[in-house]
């Protein structure tokens, strides 16, 4: 899932708020959402 989503954000089509939600599914840990995006897991809101 990990490829998956960072190919998706890097070329677009997945925003910020896009791996946030995939972290709130477990699809994703908070390590993996800094890796693709270069920030901090902002958590809950």
């Amino acid at each position: 899932m990990f490829k998956r989503l960072k190919m998706l954000y890097d070329e677009g089509r997945l925003s910020k708020k896009g791996l946030g939600n995939a972290v709130k599914k477990h699809w994703l840990t908070e390590d993996e959402y800094k890796l693709i995006s270069g920030e901090d897991y902002p958590g809950e809101e």
